[in-house]
């Protein structure tokens, strides 16, 4: 008997277990499911964050996501769309095929051809699953109801028809294909400068149609914001080839060197989006960057310098007096600069590269560094288009452009006139 109430004991505890594990089991998958669409929503955050997917669609004072900046372009303006998960104004309705279909194809929910202001071009290299790990991040986000209003697409930029040629001369779609005979890191760091971070979608000309030319990352106007994206490849501009991997890093993670700054389009991107990427993706981006720079050489081996004629002379000396009162306290007698605080202009390539239009921009509306934690209290530069006239700034930009050793064009006032575009 007394075995008998041991194994009945036994047997009910047995039942008592297993019915409660058999109980639990869906709390426990539950359970599963809930952290792994969390860890799915996290990653897509720091995949959205890698894309600059806010920069974009968040307007000034505007609520994250919700759309409503415009876009100028020689086509007309665009107006980024509200991307929360509102039913009625955003992508609420929308699930990860339809996502993938406007990452992947430009197409919209419904079928419409996206216009390549919306870097399709660049995310169509993105993997299925990282699209998918975006769109959870943004299905997470509080839900915004704001309509914004329509594009302003001038005819017959209008016509889908005309989007569908454009299309087949100038889109070809796929993800990203790992190159063998590269390293890991390598490979990582082209997927997200090819891809997400659609670095070609402002250092890269345009030809009449918004099309890129002249090959990736070779550098050109951004369209609409008059700021030039320098060439990534070349020495004379943004090329990197000879700069050790340590030093790109950190300008692209803190906005500044000791040698060279970021300001402008390219300070907002470092603000941003690249200071929150990971040490390992940053040291993958550096390492790809690097491999595709041309070695530097030694422009005046290059190039005959021809007599100065006195009339140009003159004109430069003239922009040294503007100079020594406005600038040499910061930049040195020498253009020296001040490491990590004030850029050197002498040996500046920004400053000598083809087009003067950043430096213009820089002297006009004054230049400043991103506030990064790597560098929380930058040194800005304040604006000179209420101080000086437009001639004494064409004067002191040619002036930096050819001093201490420096080549580079002159500029007029004309320039100076040109690179405010239409903002007044």
């Amino acid at each position: 008997m007394k075995y008998l109430h041991l194994w009945l004991t036994w047997k009910w505890q047995a039942i008592i277990f297993i019915s409660s594990s058999l109980l639990l089991m869906p709390l426990a998958s539950s359970l599963v499911l809930a952290n792994s669409a969390e860890l799915q929503s996290q990653r897509g955050a720091y995949l959205a964050r890698v894309g600059n997917c806010m920069g974009c669609h968040t307007t000034r004072g505007g609520k994250p996501y919700a759309g409503g900046r415009k876009m100028r372009t020689p086509f007309g303006v665009f107006v980024t769309p509200n991307i929360t998960p509102d039913d009625d104004t955003g992508i609420g309705q929308w699930d990860k095929e339809d996502f993938w279909q406007a990452m992947h194809h430009g197409k919209s929910k419904d079928g419409r051809y996206l216009y390549p202001v919306f870097p399709y071009i660049e995310y169509t290299k993105v993997t299925r699953q990282d699209s998918d790990m975006i769109f959870a991040y943004m299905h997470s986000l509080p839900s915004v109801a704001q309509n914004n209003p329509p594009h302003k697409i001038d005819s017959p930029y209008d016509n889908q028809w005309l989007l569908r040629l454009w299309r087949t001369w100038y889109f070809t779609e796929g993800v990203y294909e790992p190159d063998s005979s590269k390293s890991e890191e390598w490979n990582r760091g082209a997927y997200l400068v090819q891809g997400l971070g659609h670095c070609s979608a402002c250092h890269t000309s345009r030809n009449v149609w918004g099309a890129s030319q002249d090959g990736e990352l070779a550098g050109g106007e951004i369209m609409g914001t008059y700021w030039y994206a320098p060439s990534l490849i070349s020495p004379l501009e943004a090329g990197m080839g000879d700069w050790p991997v340590e030093d790109i890093v950190e300008l692209l993670s803190t906005g500044i060197t000791s040698h060279a700054v970021t300001s402008g389009s390219m300070a907002t991107i470092v603000r941003q989006s690249l200071q929150h990427l990971s040490a390992d993706d940053m040291r993958a981006m550096a390492v790809y960057l690097q491999s595709i720079s041309e070695k530097e050489i030694d422009v005046r081996k290059t190039k005959k310098i021809p007599a100065m004629p006195e009339a140009v002379r003159q004109y430069l000396s003239k922009g040294e007096l503007v100079y020594e009162k406005h600038c040499q306290d910061c930049h040195g007698v020498s253009g020296q600069g001040v490491p990590n605080i004030y850029p050197p202009l002498a040996g500046n390539r920004s400053v000598t590269m083809a087009s003067s239009l950043n430096t213009i921009r820089s002297v006009l509306y004054g230049g400043y560094p991103p506030s990064t934690t790597g560098n929380l209290r930058p040194y800005g530069m304040p604006p000179y288009q209420h101080i000086i006239y437009d001639i004494e700034i064409a004067q002191v930009v040619s002036y930096i452009r050819n001093a201490w050793g420096n080549i580079g064009s002159l500029v007029s006032p004309f320039d100076v006139d040109q690179s405010r575009g239409n903002e007044y």
